[in-house]
């Protein structure tokens, strides 16, 4: 009878602690998960790729470094390891890439700003002067651009059209651009040259100091991927040797290899948590 009312006050209390233990969550979790993937996609300037070719490409990776792993050291930890590993590295690359591309175009916006406004001023329509950014706009940004020409000729639908391009873009300032040119083809008004002056104005100098700070906290990277790269490369060297093979191979050594690899991301994501500027989020993506 105790061991019952205990089990019953346990459960009361567990029940009563389950809204914190466990929070409400999105009714199609897997649904929000292949979205963020897709996003990451077109962010990192890859929309036509799908996400079952990402999948693809993981496991690919993935079963390739495990092998290489079993040949070298036949060690399972360290297989299993290299093959997680591997498996999310294309993740990091799209992550990465995602992050120089908005480098890279976070210096043009200011310019397509700039050209925006002087095609205005010569008597452009809204659209036809952002469609002329097909030809003038930055190299880097010209494709989209030219995309949108032939979708605005083709349907003659601005919004569709802005719409299509937010997604070839997938920059949040380019969002905020493209909002900008949407209410002021809604609403009307003489001050949408004035606010892409404003708009240019605020991105180049956000670059600027946003540069500076990068230039000055790129050694925290370059120390977060050193310090979590040489443990496993000297680790690599002593399992190619019988002894340290079969040191590894024994309980303690893979209690050590775990620790080790637990130890090395918690430091890995610490470090880059530091050296890490705030990236804008996309709020009208």
């Amino acid at each position: 009878m105790t061991l019952l009312l205990g089990a019953l006050l346990a459960a009361g209390l567990l029940l009563c602690a389950s809204p914190w233990l466990w929070p409400p969550r999105e009714h199609a979790p897997r649904t929000a998960r292949r979205s963020r993937v897709r996003r990451l996609l077109e962010e990192a300037g890859l929309a036509r790729a799908s996400t079952r070719t990402l999948l693809m490409t993981m496991i690919s990776a993935g079963l390739v470094a495990a092998s290489v792993a079993w040949l070298i050291t036949a060690l399972p930890i360290l297989v299993l390891l290299a093959g997680v590993a591997a498996a999310s590295a294309p993740v990091l690359y799209l992550r990465g890439r995602r992050l120089r591309l908005r480098k890279a175009r976070r210096q043009l916006w200011p310019d397509v700003c700039d050209l925006l406004v002087a095609a205005i001023r010569v008597g452009l329509s809204l659209p036809d002067a952002v469609a002329s950014l097909a030809d003038s706009a930055p190299p880097a940004v010209r494709p989209a651009f030219a995309v949108f020409a032939r979708d605005l000729h083709a349907t003659g639908r601005f919004e569709t059209s802005l719409d299509r391009l937010k997604t070839t873009l997938a920059d949040p300032i380019a969002d905020r651009i493209i909002e900008t040119l949407r209410m002021a083809r809604q609403v009307g008004g003489t001050e949408l040259t004035g606010v892409l002056r404003a708009l240019s104005s605020s991105v180049r100098a956000d670059a600027a100091l946003r540069g500076e700070v990068e230039a000055r906290q790129s050694w925290i990277r370059g120390a977060a991927v050193l310090g979590a790269i040489a443990p496993w490369v000297i680790l690599g060297l002593l399992v190619m040797r019988p002894e340290g093979r079969q040191a590894y191979a024994s309980t303690e050594g893979m209690v050590v290899i775990i620790v080790g690899a637990a130890v090395s991301v918690i430091a890995y994501r610490i470090m880059l948590r530091i050296g890490r500027l705030a990236e804008p989020e996309r709020w009208f993506g």
